[in-house]
């Protein structure tokens, strides 16, 4: 590289080192800021201290472990059923705020649940065994949706009044109307109608454009229900929801949230039981929206929990304490190993550890990845595995200084010739952490991810960050002094 490139790559390394740990760690420029702020009457905005999502065995929680009785399932139909299980047990656990709660499947019929931060094993007995709440809500009468309508364009009319003033004195201006909280209501409401009437739901195809399409089949006493309300709501929409929330995702952003809203139309009348929902979905829609909609209550039986285990916080806190602890004592010893036996190099590979280190953290919390202890395990791996790639790149520096070369060229031929063996090395690792992300269990995923992660970074650190530290000195005055290289 030019010395053009290099000093504009060391500075965007700067820049990056810089972003990353203010990402890592934003209390410390938040208080700063706060100060600022306090001194000058500045109004900084701060940056966001979202901080990183920890894993049971760290958080504390609840870890149970289920049998589902598949007796009674076929053979070809056992994943699907597993699937749609795992599926409603994680809207369940979710419905009830449990962060950062897993669910997985692992066999054939066992399932495993997660929930970390809660401190009740009955508790969370309780919420896994309840039956999900279906339920379909009618538009609410026309005076409602009218006066629904007028609060909204008065609204409307503030926003459009008001562009230039801060959202807090809109809102102080919305607060004045009457009703105004109607504004920002769904305009339906519940009817009698819910999941416990639903004998099935299947998949199938229009007969005519061969599109995809949803049937129902409700029980007599639903039957009775839901021909009357299809009666009253003839030309009108009838909203379906799954404990509360749409039953499937309206507008693609692959999560379903307060923004979805699933209401097929009624054309007519509906006797007999049997109904059909049709519209603009997919094969992959419709199958999700039978799934869910057969969720009423759980697909197969589960009994209670086959393995029970409560891990308190305390104990997760010393758990992360102590792996923080690990990790700092390896990586210090890494960086004492480097300067002793490789002198500068080894000072500014310890550079590019540290460095290496801040970008693995920042993307742990950017992606998010939910911190293990196992997954602790992976990074510590992986900082090692960034070692090795630059003690092979350390060995063919010296081994051509000792052809009385210079630094500069010593350090790219170095580089040149340490790159096979450190391209093969690590990827063959990946295949292993691949191999074991995608067949292993949770914990084993935590590893195995964590490892993938790290050996991506280090490959960048140690080929690129430490090569443009290496370059820099070796340009200076520095790299005329042969022993602090060799």
């Amino acid at each position: 590289m030019t010395n053009k490139q290099i000093l504009i790559s060391f500075l965007l390394i700067i820049i990056l080192a810089v972003a990353s740990a203010i990402f890592c760690f934003p209390q410390y420029p938040n208080s700063l800021i706060e100060k600022a702020n306090n001194s000058y009457n500045w109004s900084m905005p701060k940056i966001s201290e979202k901080g990183f999502k920890l894993g049971l065995d760290l958080m504390g929680g609840v870890h149970l472990e289920y049998q589902a009785d598949l007796s009674e399932i076929s053979e070809g139909e056992k994943e699907e059923v597993m699937q749609g299980l795992r599926d409603l047990l994680e809207r369940r656990v979710n419905t009830f705020g449990v962060t950062e709660s897993v669910v997985q499947i692992y066999g054939e019929d066992r399932v495993a649940v997660e929930l970390p931060g809660v401190d009740s094993i009955e508790k969370a007995i309780e919420w896994i065994g309840q039956t999900p709440l279906l339920e379909f809500w009618e538009e609410l009468p026309e005076d409602q949706l009218q006066k629904m309508n007028e609060v909204s364009q008065k609204i409307s009319e503030i926003y459009e009044q008001n562009k230039d003033k801060s959202q807090e004195e809109i809102l102080a201006e919305i607060q004045k109307i009457d009703d105004w909280m109607l504004a920002y209501q769904i305009p339906y409401q519940k009817t009698e109608l819910t999941g416990r009437y639903l004998k099935k739901s299947t998949l199938a195809y229009d007969q005519v454009t061969y599109s995809p399409i949803v049937e129902l089949k409700f029980d007599d006493e639903g039957s009775k229900i839901f021909e009357e309300i299809t009666e009253r709501n003839t030309g009108k929409t009838i909203a379906i929801f799954l404990d509360g929330a749409s039953i499937i995702d309206t507008n693609g952003d692959n999560q379903i949230d307060g923004n979805d809203l699933y209401a097929p139309r009624v054309n007519e009348k509906i006797s007999g039981g049997q109904a059909m929902i049709s519209g603009k979905m997919d094969v992959k829609e419709a199958k999700t929206l039978v799934q869910r909609l057969n969720q009423g209550a759980l697909p197969v039986p589960l009994g209670d929990p086959i393995s029970q285990k409560k891990i308190g916080p305390t104990l997760g806190a010393i758990s992360l304490e102590n792996a923080i602890r690990a990790g700092i004592i390896g990586v210090s010893m890494i960086i004492i190993f480097l300067i002793l036996f490789y002198r500068l190099p080894g000072f500014l590979a310890s550079l590019a550890l540290l460095l290496y280190i801040l970008i693995l953290l920042s993307l742990m919390k950017l992606i998010p990845v939910t911190l293990t202890l196992a997954g602790i395990g992976g990074i510590i791996l992986s900082i090692g595995m960034a070692v090795d790639a630059n003690i092979l790149i350390f060995s063919r520096v010296r081994e051509e200084l000792k052809q009385d070369k210079s630094v500069v060229s010593s350090i790219e031929e170095g580089l040149r010739r340490a790159w096979p063996s450190i391209r093969d090395g690590n990827f063959t690792t990946l295949i292993v952490a691949f191999i074991l992300y995608f067949l292993g269990t949770s914990f084993i995923k935590a590893f195995a991810f964590a490892l993938i992660l790290g050996i991506l970074v280090s490959l960048f650190s140690a080929v690129v960050v430490t090569n443009v530290f290496l370059q820099l000195f070796a340009k200076g005055k520095l790299g005329k002094i042969k022993f602090i290289w060799s």
